[in-house]
């Protein structure tokens, strides 16, 4: 009695399994279907050629050429939108079902990638390769740039030491990094390249503000060396009066009195 109680049960939950449906172009409802369930159908195996690659693909034999790219999507890395599926020579669309249109076991389909699609990966392809030039061409900027800062840095040091420098020092590397700022400019960047070449362009605008300032510093310096010198002069011909605080009395005042005491005699 329990047993025939416990099939009852099992009966009716078979019978109230959950179905899934699907909506088919032209309004037909069907019952959607698991692609590589056994219980859909009997499965076949298709033979997909794809250049010179060839695939054996197992799927369902009441599967649809949709169901079939994505199967197709795993062992290609083409995805479904991106596959167009020949058989007869003729294409066949996603909603088509493989039994319907004549697709038995081991069959023969013809994959190809979709035009747009594979324009659309070169023109990726070539975006990338124009970003990773980008990228070098910054790259060998910021290289030089770090030779020049070293120069840079040197003079700062110089400077500080209270070492003179000569103007043209600061001209030349002025110059060489305004080179590597136009060198910047005539690179074509997007994304992430087009940001480094950006942080590049202020580093060397930064060089060349620092130089200005080290420029003034060095000019300054000089300046008040100059005046050092002068009062130094003057403290030496201060020195050599005959201890007053007044200048020696000039020869030509001498010598008048001179003249003048030989006319009185």
């Amino acid at each position: 009695m329990k047993k025939s109680t416990s099939k009852s049960t099992e009966t009716r939950e078979s019978n109230y399994r959950e179905i899934h449906w699907e909506l088919r172009p032209g309004g037909m409802l069907v019952q959607k279907m698991d692609v590589g369930d056994g219980s859909s159908g009997p499965m076949i195996k298709i033979k997909v050629s794809h250049g010179l690659c060839h695939y054996d693909i197992a799927v369902p034999a009441q599967s649809t050429f949709g169901d079939l790219k994505k199967v197709l999507a795993h062992e290609t890395g083409l995805e479904s939108k991106e596959q167009r599926l020949l058989f007869k020579g003729k294409e066949k669309e996603n909603d088509e079902y493989l039994h319907m249109v004549g697709v038995k076991d081991m069959s023969k389909v013809i994959l190809f990638e979709d035009p747009a699609s594979k324009e659309r990966k070169l023109e990726d392809m070539k975006r990338n390769q124009d970003t990773l030039k980008a990228y070098e061409a910054v790259a060998s900027v910021r290289a030089e740039v770090d030779k020049l800062c070293e120069k840079v840095v040197a003079l700062e040091t110089n400077i500080r030491s209270g070492t003179k420098i000569a103007e043209k020092e600061f001209s030349v590397l002025t110059e060489l990094l305004m080179i590597q700022l136009l060198k910047l400019d005539s690179i074509e960047a997007d994304g992430q390249a087009k940001v480094q070449r950006k942080i590049e362009a202020r580093r060397i605008q930064s060089f060349v503000d620092k130089l200005e300032n080290l420029k003034a510093r060095n000019s300054k310096s000089f300046s008040h060396n100059s005046n050092a010198v002068s009062v130094t002069t003057q403290w030496e011909t201060f020195a050599s009066g005959v201890g007053s605080l007044s200048a020696p009395v000039p020869l030509q005042s001498a010598t008048k009195l001179t003249q003048d005491w030989e006319l009185f005699d």
